[in-house]
């Protein structure tokens, strides 16, 4: 009797997610003792990572933001942070400062355009529900890259990017302003992102990186709004590492800024310009790599114990775009990178970087030296480089994906 009670369960809840139908469809035999391992993975999971909150915020969009306390957060899960708390602010590399924007600020985010905001002490996070994690590939994926992704020359995984990079020296930061675009997706597979790349290590089973900007994913978060996101691994996106905090590690202290959350007002076609400033840094006292989101919001930091290569520096910085191409109708994807136009369109109508930096040895901000650019099918994404007075180093960058000379 107790065995045909979980089996009525399960047939339930299963239909009530509309995975009966999906199976019936495929003509999928239904096994109610797999069916009950993956509930009670995704429940587990959803137990661990939405932690007791002081407070929730419902976002216009649906999102729920839990004020969790600081010291609660699944960072603190992570077995070498285990019982710490978060650190003070950290020293700002030389030559940070305000910058005066040519364009209007993009740094606010939709739950908190009301003026919401947690008490100190708390920090905003946004709450993992059960349709989250069942878009995934798999429980054991949820929050992690689904492929593996190669940067600059090859492309992995269906993964394409339009990018510029230095590489050659030792970099301790970097920073820089990003166009915020609302681009389409063609599948929920898919996505598109704009960021920059802190990198160390090989492009093989040793890389590290450390990675911030927007993006769009609608597997990720259910819908097709660009999110500020963060990411990080130690072995190039195999078993370490997450998005946001889908996984112990990265330690937030910010109490207005929520990882994952929607960037509103966002850029138009022809329209008002909107953009993000971003600065990823290594504190040259406790060796932590931290985040700066907007004009001066400290969001967090990437303890220095997380990371191999990255414990003592990165080799490469790269800042640009990057889609996934799954192929799903046989020919190239039709989802854009940035505005979904080619950067020869110019501003107003192209996506953007602009004021590319670097840390150095010394804790200073300084300008690129050795910048180059690089497509990886310029015919469906491109980029273009330039510096001038007002922007110093920056590019445009993207375009539409499937196109007469993209097939």
């Amino acid at each position: 009797m107790a065995t045909a009670a979980i089996v009525l369960f399960l047939l339930l809840h299963v239909a009530l997610l509309g995975n009966c139908e999906a199976a019936a469809a495929a003509n999928v035999t239904f096994r109610p003792g797999h069916e009950l391992r993956k509930y009670r993975r995704v429940q587990a999971l959803l137990k661990r990572l939405n932690k007791p909150s002081l407070r929730t915020f419902q976002s216009p969009d649906g999102d729920l933001i839990d004020c969790v306390p600081a010291h609660l957060q699944p960072a603190f899960d992570h077995p070498r942070l285990r019982g710490q708390r978060p650190l003070g602010p950290p020293a700002r590399p030389k030559g940070h400062r305000r910058r005066p924007n040519d364009t209007a600020d993009a740094g606010a985010q939709l739950w908190a355009a009301s003026g919401a905001t947690c008490q100190e002490g708390s920090v905003p996070v946004r709450r993992v529900k059960e349709a989250d994690v069942l878009r995934a590939s798999s429980v054991r994926r949820f929050g992690r890259v689904p492929t593996a992704r190669i940067r600059r020359d090859t492309v992995a995984g269906g993964h394409e990017h339009a990018v510029g990079y230095v590489a050659g020296e030792e970099y301790y930061g970097a920073r820089a302003s990003i166009n915020v675009w609302a681009p389409k997706v063609s599948t929920p597979s898919e996505f598109s992102l704009s960021q920059i790349w802190v990198i160390a290590g090989s492009f093989g089973n040793d890389l590290n990186t450390i990675e911030a900007g927007w993006q769009v994913s609608p597997q990720l978060y259910g819908d097709n709004s660009p999110r500020f996101f963060t990411y990080w691994t130690t072995d190039a996106y195999q078993t370490t590492g997450c998005y946001n905090l889908l996984c112990s590690g990265f330690v937030q202290t910010n109490s207005r800024i929520a990882m994952g959350a929607a960037i509103s007002p966002t850029s138009g076609y022809k329209g008002g310009q909107f953009d993000i400033s971003l600065l990823i840094w290594k504190d040259p006292n406790h060796g932590n790599w931290w985040l700066e989101f907007g004009n001066g919001e400290l969001v967090g930091y990437w303890p220095s114990v997380l990371f191999s290569h990255l414990a003592s520096h990165a080799s490469m910085v790269q800042f640009g775009g990057e889609v996934v191409d799954t192929r799903a109708e046989g020919s190239h994807t039709a989802t854009q990178m940035g505005s979904g136009h080619f950067p020869g369109e110019g501003f107003g109508r192209s996506s953007y970087f602009r004021n590319l930096e670097v840390v150095d040895w010394d804790n200073s901000l300084i300008p690129l030296t050795t910048f180059h650019v690089t497509a990886d099918h310029p015919a469906c994404y491109d980029i273009q480089g330039g510096v001038n007075a007002v922007w110093g180093n920056y590019f445009y960058y993207g375009g539409p994906g499937r196109n007469v000379r993209c097939v």
